[in-house]
């Protein structure tokens, strides 16, 4: 396989999935995958491929989440010139492009149910059709599809075809988490390391101190082996020194003493010697809510127009004598005091 392609684990949890998909390539049945963001989804379909007699043949990815829903289905099934605005000549689809090979459906959770539906039709007669056409197109095509999404919850609450579930289903590849691979993580930071350094044109890797590999082994990873393999290569290429062991990692790449925040707007109280409610206290009525809202748009108006009543009023939509009959009531003073 391709260096991008490589398997990087000894952890049972994580050899037992690949397992189940090398035993599962040669069945020319659909395979769901099933896992956390960047636990290596794509790679297993490209498993799933190269160890299927259609090793030779396309192996076509579309990401489902990457486009509008009204664009989905012209992608997968295609269509013929004029069959919408824009479409000014004939285009075919991701069916016919993995036609004798795998069509790789990423976030499939994000497919409408229009989509779906042709979708399940495609998968059941091996038969598509391009918008705007009349006739169906026969292919032969595996599918491979993955998600983060629980489908059978979504299958529950109908957001999911529960019959194109059960069709994807004949084997279901769930990757487990990073932080579920025992002794994974070592191995992933050693690998992503000498990479790192071998791109840097260092002679040697010095792998990483015990404080910073401990470091790695206890953070949660939320983002599983992507984000591993981020923070593992800028460790090293920030540290830039290949004689000494890499001592310092950091896992947030936005993490600055001078990153922007936003500046926070303290309470304007209505009168001088009134402390106003948190915010999870309950009006003990509707009149009291309805006071402190009041009370909250006439203090933000005041301060917006600095405090020129004409320009309040009419920003408030009030007359004059309105506007300080509710300075009164709410004991806002005139000069802004």
């Amino acid at each position: 396989m391709e260096r991008e392609s490589q398997f990087i684990g000894q952890s049972t949890a994580f050899l037992d999935a690949v397992e189940r998909a090398s035993r599962a390539a040669p069945v020319r049945r659909p395979v769901l995958v099933i896992g956390e963001r960047g636990t290596g989804k794509e790679l297993i379909a490209q498993r799933l491929h190269h160890l299927s007699p259609r090793w030779g043949e396309p192996l076509v990815t579309l990401n489902c989440a990457a486009l509008p829903e009204t664009l989905i289905e012209a992608e997968l099934f295609g269509h013929e010139a004029g069959a919408f605005t824009g479409a000014t000549r004939a285009r075919a689809g991701r069916f016919e492009e993995a036609d004798r090979g795998t069509l790789f459906l990423d976030e499939l959770g994000n497919l409408s149910m229009a989509a779906q539906e042709r979708l399940l039709r495609a998968i059941e007669y091996g038969e598509v059709v391009r918008i705007g056409a009349s006739r169906p197109l026969t292919v032969d095509v595996r599918i491979v599809a993955a998600t983060n999404a629980d489908l059978p919850r979504m299958a529950a609450q109908g957001t999911f075809r529960a019959d194109l579930l059960d069709r994807l289903s004949f084997e279901v590849i769930t990757l487990p988490p990073l932080r579920a691979r025992e002794g994974d993580v070592a191995e992933l930071a050693d690998f992503y390391g000498r990479r790192m350094a071998s791109e840097l044109g260092w002679d040697r890797f010095p792998g990483f101190t015990a404080g910073a590999m401990a470091a790695l082994e206890d953070y949660p990873w939320p983002g599983n082996v992507r984000e591993l393999r981020n923070v593992v290569e800028r460790a090293v290429y920030r540290w830039g020194d290949e004689s000494t062991p890499v001592a310092e990692v950091v896992f947030d790449a936005f993490a600055s003493a001078w990153a922007p925040v936003e500046a926070a707007t303290p309470p304007s109280p209505c009168a001088e010697n009134t402390t106003p409610p948190p915010a999870a206290v309950i009006p003990a009525s509707l009149r009291e809510a309805v006071d402190a809202h009041e009370c909250a748009l006439l203090t933000a108006a005041l301060e917006r127009q600095r405090w020129n009543q004409r320009k309040v009023a009419a920003d408030l939509g009030l007359t004059y004598d309105q506007l300080r009959h509710c300075l009164k009531k709410h004991g806002l003073r005139a000069g802004g005091g």
